[in-house]
């Protein structure tokens, strides 16, 4: 009989005992993934952009991107270059501006003589962009384009295709003639353009066809970097920016690496 009753509160305790070892298996398991959960979003999280507060520029700017730089336009009014130039806040400075040259198959922005010489002679790396009309074809804007521009110097940054509209041009006939800009502007320049655009335009209207030619992307209040599954070179992060001599708000742009890159999109 004591036989019979040990053996039965022996076989009684093994439930348990797997049963608090199963809840100890469950235990670590849930607090290793919130664990590796938590590191993720930490490695996330450094690898974004860190805003602070200048206000001087009135915005906020990323500070652990190293390369800054603005685009401008005849909106922009009469440029100092100059003193763009000479702005530097606790580190931060514009080292490059995209200038509008262009538009469709015979515009010609006003601003863009003097933009263009004024910001080459005050050391800044300049590059001029072609805002795209998709109802004209690419062979007739690239004409224009090189027409207006010129020959490229050394330094200068490559050429920028700005595309971001299409009232009811099929998608197709858009890519089609987008591409055969930027064939032609390659051809004649000898660098590869870059491409403009929102984020949603291009992967709506845009997506694999353009994969080969540097992205910039323009994308506002985004606190780490433009939400968009392709890689890209240059980031638009705001549009109401202040720089020393210029009157209107101002477009901000960030370079996604160091000095040794940034001279891959430059004319040598």
């Amino acid at each position: 009989m004591h036989s019979n009753l040990h053996k039965l509160l022996a076989t009684k305790t093994i439930p348990a005992k797997k049963t608090t070892a199963s809840v100890i298996s469950r235990v670590f398991i849930i607090f290793s993934i919130l664990f590796l959960g938590l590191l993720l979003f930490q490695l996330v999280q450094s690898r974004g952009a860190k805003f602070v507060r200048y206000n001087e520029f009135g915005i906020d700017i990323p500070v652990n991107y190293t390369i800054h730089g603005i685009d401008v336009s005849h909106h922009n009014g009469v440029i100092d270059w100059q003193e763009v130039k000479a702005m530097n806040i606790r580190g931060i400075k514009i080292s490059f501006a995209f200038i509008k040259a262009t538009q469709g198959a015979n515009y010609k922005d006003d601003q863009f003589d003097r933009n263009w010489k004024q910001s080459k002679k005050y050391g800044m790396n300049r590059g001029a962009y072609h805002f795209f009309n998709e109802f004209k074809s690419g062979k007739e804007q690239a004409e224009q384009f090189i027409k207006v521009v010129g020959e490229l110097q050394p330094g200068d940054l490559a050429p920028v295709l700005d595309i971001e509209e299409n009232h009811g041009v099929p998608v197709a006939v858009l890519q089609k003639e987008a591409l055969e800009w930027l064939r032609l502007i390659e051809a004649h320049y000898g660098i590869k353009p870059i491409v403009y655009s929102y984020v949603n335009f291009y992967q709506n209207q845009l997506g694999d066809a353009f994969e080969d030619y540097p992205f910039w992307a323009a994308h506002y209040n985004e606190k780490h970097q433009p939400r968009t599954n392709r890689s890209w070179q240059l980031w638009q992060h705001n549009e109401n920016g202040r720089v020393n001599g210029i009157t209107e708000k101002v477009d901000f742009n960030v370079f996604k690496g160091d000095s040794f890159d940034f001279k891959r999109l430059l004319v040598q």
